[in-house]
């Protein structure tokens, strides 16, 4: 099996290698894991395919799609399904995508990706028992932006400095906030490189709706 084969296998059910490290005994890995891939949303395609799916209609639609979809694959692949989900515990998906090499923390302490930007997300892991050929890592692309993202909330609820999470829900309850709410975090939009990214307006929004019901 080779990375480009995993990196198909995964593109056919709407979701990306977001990043990936080689590895030996890590006691945070099932044993006998070799390579650990994060999978993501791939778009466009994953939102239509969740939409039409039938976990739609249950409660947690996107995590039980996840478990499926990523569940399957791992098992085609004789890999480890791991999901960010689930807990607690859970799985230190924030330290294995710095790990990857292509996600970084950000100016704002979220995490940013090379493709994503700051719209990246995780939908879960495959844990494989061979080593693979990883990509080289690219360059930080917050290294050479102008970082709109640290004055891009209204209410400077999210900035440098950390998040201020009373701050942003008390935003979302006004009329100003709304756009957030239909549209997504303004901060994540703001990233160069979340713009470049064919992430569907509505997505942001169901993914809003969950974290401010």
């Amino acid at each position: 099996m080779t990375y480009a084969e995993v990196v198909a296998r995964a593109a056919a059910v709407q979701l990306d290698v977001l990043g990936g490290f080689v590895c030996e005994d890590d006691p945070d890995l099932p044993k006998g894991t070799r390579t650990l891939l994060l999978l993501g949303p791939r778009e466009p395609g994953f939102w239509a395919a969740v939409r039409v799916s039938a976990e739609w209609a249950g409660p947690d639609p996107v995590d039980l799609w996840s478990r499926r979809v990523v569940g399957t694959l791992a098992c085609d692949l004789a890999a480890k399904a791991l999901f960010p989900f689930g807990g607690p515990p859970y799985q230190p998906f924030y330290a294995w995508a710095v790990r990857t090499g292509r996600v970084w923390d950000s100016p704002v302490r979220l995490l940013v990706h090379e493709a994503q930007g700051l719209l990246v997300s995780f939908r879960g892991a495959l844990a494989l028992k061979e080593p693979l050929d990883l990509p080289p890592a690219p360059v930080k692309p917050c290294d050479a932006c102008t970082k709109p993202c640290l004055t891009a909330c209204p209410v400077g609820a999210l900035r440098g400095a950390g998040y201020d999470v009373p701050r942003c829900h008390g935003f979302l309850e006004t009329a100003a906030g709304q756009d957030c709410m239909t549209g997504g975090c303004q901060v994540r939009r703001a990233c160069p490189v979340s713009q470049g990214y064919a992430r569907m307006a509505e997505q942001s929004a169901y993914h809003m709706r969950q974290f401010h019901p």
